[in-house]
């Protein structure tokens, strides 16, 4: 082989080399752009866990942010300055004014016990020897509390019998007459209806498990298990039962239905291991002057749950993007709305996480404008002037906003956490716009997600539930005490009334009228809450 063939094979094996290297080059390139996006992808998901565990929960912008957003402003405002011809070089200074704490007015309703702090005998002498003058007064008042007082309610029925005949002795003529018993919830045991409000209103109001208020009742000198607790809650759900369908009822009769859900433990659920999750449904309808939440106990969070507890609602339903809602929607004939918030939210963690903040930022600043003009809205306004009215102060900032997250999807990989926010949004983007068509429709299911808040907050406490039943009688008792929440109802005194009056009602039409809506109606009612 002479020396240029030797040549051409040296050149052309080089210039295999030099392709495998190009080749191996684009691979590491590749390899290294794919770990890269990884990289960043989880450490934004650790900046999200770090945040969620140890930040601040609170998604209100600050300050300093909120003066951030209205960077964003800027072009329009010099456009419109530019546009006017005038500009205003002066810079005016608010007055720093120091602020003193505030004093609460005490309630009016409070007893109150008036202690006289007086002068001496000598010292009502003055140094000129005349006696002083009663001229005046000065009044101060303080808060003082007493821990809950204790009383028996010892009923006592005569008994009556005739000297001369003795009586038939028959059903009609007992030869002994007493009155019966005044009914009840639970007519044979200790617990009166102030007794089982305290304990409802303490467990699914202010989060307090049964075994705290064993405790609370022992310190106070009284003793009461928290197993005969349990069993009276679920005696008095129970009772309860026509008026929760009521309810239900109700909520399902408004033109726009709020629903969500969240998780809950349920113990001893058939053929399910106790560590299975089961979920608390929420619905919050009915006039929206007089709203009614619904909680609802399943062990499902499957489309056959949604689509029972909807029952035969027909207007639009607001929800998260939870893909059950939607197809239930499509079957049902719903009109189904989204939720800014959730949409807002996903903006704010990728905000949080630090990577494109500028990005969210800007998002977040449309969604604010969209919110403040929700927040202008007119009671003295009629529906049809409001939603006019609303359209047209949203729509120009909605096609902006649209407009930007179109040009951002194209240009923000999709695993990202701003990518993630950006598909979101337009992927829920019809059902987003769907509140401008309705008055009573919201941005949010913030309403909804305020009724579930309890739940959540209570769960933190007592962890799980004893049983399906004890699930269920949580879910009917949730319900009325955030519906008397929500109809401005200290809850204590509802329960009470109400229940003073169960045992008396008879039909449906009784049963609603003892729903927080319509039990003022009835008489005088209790105090309400601030």
């Amino acid at each position: 082989m002479n020396t240029s063939e030797t040549l051409q094979q040296e050149n052309l094996r080089l210039r295999e080399e030099l392709q495998a290297l190009k080749r191996e080059h684009e691979r590491l390139g590749s390899q290294y752009e794919q770990t890269t996006k990884k990289v960043e992808a989880l450490s934004e998901e650790l900046a999200w866990f770090r945040r969620r565990y140890f930040g601040r929960s609170s998604e209100q912008l600050s300050e300093a942010e909120q003066r951030q957003l209205r960077l964003f402003d800027e072009a329009e405002e010099s456009v419109e300055d530019d546009e006017s011809g005038s500009s205003s070089e002066a810079i005016s200074v608010s007055p720093h004014h120091r602020r003193r704490p505030r004093r609460e007015k005490l309630p009016e309703s409070f007893p109150v016990k008036e202690i006289v702090v007086d002068l001496s005998d000598e010292q009502k002498h003055c140094g000129c020897g005349h006696e002083l003058t009663r001229i005046g007064e000065e009044r101060s008042e303080k808060l003082d509390v007493i821990p809950p007082e204790f009383r028996v309610l010892r009923y006592i029925r005569p008994k009556y019998a005739c000297k001369h005949c003795e009586g038939s002795g028959d059903e009609e003529h007992p030869a002994v007459r007493t009155a019966p018993p005044p009914p009840a919830v639970i007519p044979k045991g200790i617990a009166t209806e102030g007794l089982l409000a305290f304990i409802i209103t303490g467990k699914f109001c202010d989060a307090l498990p049964l075994y705290r208020q064993e405790k609370q009742f022992a310190r106070l000198g009284v003793e009461i298990p928290r197993q005969t607790m349990a069993d009276w809650m679920i005696a008095v759900a129970a009772a309860c039962e026509p008026l929760y369908e009521q309810l239900a009822n109700y909520c399902r009769s408004a033109e726009v239905l709020q629903i969500d859900e969240t998780t809950l433990q349920v113990m001893r659920e058939t053929e399910r291991k106790n560590t299975s999750l089961s979920y608390m449904w929420v619905i919050r309808g009915g006039d929206p002057e007089k709203p009614g939440v619904l909680y609802h106990y399943a062990a499902s969070r499957g489309g056959t749950v949604a689509e029972e507890l909807v029952g035969d609602f027909d207007g639009y339903l607001q929800s998260d993007g939870y893909e059950v809602y939607d197809r239930l929607c499509e079957h049902r004939g719903l009109k189904h709305v989204g939720c800014w918030a959730h949409a807002r939210r996903l903006f704010v963690d990728a905000k949080s996480l630090g990577k494109n903040a500028s990005s969210s930022s800007q998002a977040l600043g449309y969604i604010a404008k969209l919110y403040a003009a929700e927040h202008r809205r007119l009671s003295s306004a009629g529906d049809d002037a409001f939603t006019e009215q609303r359209r047209a102060e949203v729509e120009p900032v909605l096609e902006q906003l649209h407009a930007w997250l179109e040009k951002k999807a194209l240009q923000v990989p999709k695993s990202t956490a701003v990518g993630k926010a950006v598909n979101y949004t337009l992927g829920q983007w019809p059902k987003l716009l769907r509140y401008l068509e309705h008055p009573q429709l919201t941005p949010d299911t913030n309403a909804v997600e305020r009724a579930i808040r309890p739940f959540v907050v209570g769960r933190k406490n007592w962890l799980f539930s004893g049983s399906p039943r004890g699930a269920h009688a949580s879910a009917v008792l949730y319900s009325l005490v955030e519906t008397a929440r929500a109809n401005q109802w200290e809850p204590y005194w509802y329960l009470r009334l109400m229940l003073q009056q169960l045992p008396y009602a008879k039909s449906p039409q009784d049963y609603r009228q003892l729903l927080p809506q319509f039990l003022r109606q009835l008489g005088e009612g209790p105090p309400e809450s601030g």
